[in-house]
């Protein structure tokens, strides 16, 4: 018996995003799960995380999108282990010849030496400096940051040139950190956004089933305010009749917990991620799959994403507009920007080698 896409027979997911493994959009040939009679081993029956090693050639990854406010990024990681399901960066593991389904979250990348790697591009003379976002892609405080401490490795870096650095995460490891990231905010060289889709614990669990309960993440946020980091709710995707309801609530828990600031992305599917979306809700939502649908493709120009720039990441027609008020009517009413204030570039410097000529002045 031959099953397209999908686990062996006996294989069992557990707090899985995507239950589909199709091919990524560069493979010549599909996956066919078949049965040859033998019973799985109990050790097997559970899809487990691996964690491949690679050695990286470069750190910095940089883009000229008129939509993001920032030019350059660091991945210390492939691959996310929370396992959202509407994760927007799933397709770039098909450039990894591996699924953007579950080896996305089950088949990850850990690049050892990327802080070294990034010390030297810091260091060439050619070096222009501007703020560096960590998490745009995926998540550097994913649980398998616990084991391999890259992030760490990389914070310490930027620290010690006063690198002005951005963090995107959902994951409570950042708390770790909050010795390196406290003093670098003090001088105005780091900020954070904490990702809250949902105050829905149940809906969270199952959109987003390895990422901390949105309680935990408020938490993380009050003990980054705490320590003086300025750090914004990213309210991020927003998905039409599931979770846009919850918009001004999400703002006013993310207000209450210590945020300066909020957004809201409204939920962008490119690529694979629309198919495996659309095959979530309608197993997990059957009764609202359609109208959820029919509402993205609207706010996509009758496409399941509209990949153009300016409307992307924005979003177009009444619907669209009508959250963006609702965001800035809370924003408002609640005392909060939309961003946080400008990062400092101006207290970039090298610090010396062992061996390096000490200046005369």
């Amino acid at each position: 018996m031959s099953r397209p896409d999908s686990l062996l027979p006996g294989q069992r997911l557990r707090a899985r995003g995507a239950d589909t493994n199709r091919a990524g959009r560069y493979e010549a040939t599909d996956r066919v799960a078949f049965d040859d009679g033998w019973d799985l081993p109990e050790d097997e029956r559970l899809v487990a995380t691996e964690v491949r090693l690679e050695r990286p050639r470069s750190a910095l990854s940089f883009n000229r999108s008129p939509d993001l406010p920032f030019d350059r990024s660091v991945n210390p990681y492939r691959g996310c282990e929370h396992g959202c399901i509407y994760c927007y960066a799933r397709p770039s593991h098909a450039y990894l010849n591996l699924s953007p389904g579950l080896d996305f979250e089950t088949r990850l990348i850990a690049r050892p030496g990327i802080a070294a790697v990034l010390e030297g591009e810091l260091r060439r003379p050619s070096y222009k400096v501007a703020p560096i976002a960590i998490g745009t892609n995926t998540d550097p405080y994913q649980p398998v940051e616990r084991d391999h401490g890259l992030m760490r490795e990389v914070l310490a870096v930027l620290a010690a040139f006063r690198h002005p650095v951005w963090i995107t995460t959902r994951g409570t490891t950042i708390e770790r950190d909050i010795d390196l990231i406290a003093p670098m905010a003090a001088e105005g060289l780091a900020s954070v956004s904490i990702s809250v889709t949902t105050l829905d614990e149940g809906l969270a669990r199952r959109m987003e089933p390895r990422a901390p309960a949105p309680r935990r993440r408020l938490q993380i946020i009050e003990r980054l305010a705490r320590a003086g980091i300025p750090v914004r709710i990213q309210i991020s995707p927003l998905i039409p009749a599931l979770t846009d309801h919850e918009l001004e609530a999400v703002m006013q828990a993310g207000r209450d917990a210590g945020a300066r600031a909020a957004n809201t992305i409204p939920l962008r599917l490119p690529r694979e991620v629309a198919d495996l979306f659309r095959r979530w809700l309608e197993t997990t939502f059957p009764d609202r799959a359609a109208r959820v649908m029919g509402r993205v493709r609207e706010l996509h120009g009758g496409r399941d994403y509209d990949p153009e720039f300016g409307t992307r990441m924005r979003g177009q027609g009444l619907w669209a507009e009508l959250i963006h008020r609702r965001a800035d009517l809370a924003r408002r009413r609640l005392g909060l920007g939309e961003g946080l204030p400008a990062l400092r570039c101006d207290l970039f410097t090298p610090p010396p080698r062992r061996g390096d000529q000490l200046t005369l002045f």
